[in-house]
């Protein structure tokens, strides 16, 4: 199954100043979240951002904030996003059933959120290269489980593609500047 930028909506998982700064790799996955939000922008593809327990991890890294300016962004003490009944109303508000998930860590909220929300009937995909965990085995055992529950592991460039899915796009000449 492709992914269908009209069906797709972006759910930024916990991308937090004190969880960021422990993730293994943490530069590219801000960079890659990154990515993804400013083609969603770009494309009118809804996002949605969690935090989690954001007084006492803080709030979602700056390089992030300011790429999502009006973007909705929700505490949650849960660990899956499902779990947490304000972000399960926003993302069930946006009626787009590719539920593209990015963030921290991928062995706890973002497995649980996409396992959760595979059964929840989205189609899930998380963006691997958006995704961090502590130690890169944590990461490693999260894709094989996620594989398992039947969830699209997939990248940044693969996301973006699929999105714009041809060059005669509109968003063709936005999109791949963000991938160069």
């Amino acid at each position: 199954m492709l992914i269908e930028i009209a069906r797709s909506q972006l759910l930024i998982i916990d991308v937090q100043e004190r969880l960021a700064a422990a993730m293994h790799d943490k530069d590219a996955m801000v960079q890659n979240c990154g990515r993804l939000l400013e083609a969603a922008r770009l494309a009118g593809v809804p996002v949605t951002i969690s935090e989690q327990y954001p007084q006492g991890l803080g709030e979602t890294v700056a390089p992030l904030q300011e790429k999502a300016e009006g973007v909705v962004r929700l505490a949650k003490a849960e660990f899956s996003c499902i779990r947490n009944e304000p972000i399960r109303a926003a993302l069930r508000a946006h009626s787009r059933p590719h539920l593209i998930l990015c963030g921290i860590e991928a062995h706890v909220c973002v497995l649980q959120t996409a396992i959760e929300a595979k059964a929840d009937g989205y189609d899930v995909f998380v963006a691997i290269d958006a995704t961090a965990s502590r130690r890169p085995e944590s990461r490693e055992i999260a894709i094989h489980r996620l594989t398992a529950a039947g969830v699209q592991v997939v990248t940044t460039e693969m996301v973006v593609f699929e999105w714009i899915g041809s060059a005669a796009s509109p968003h063709f000449k936005a999109l791949s500047k963000l991938i160069r």
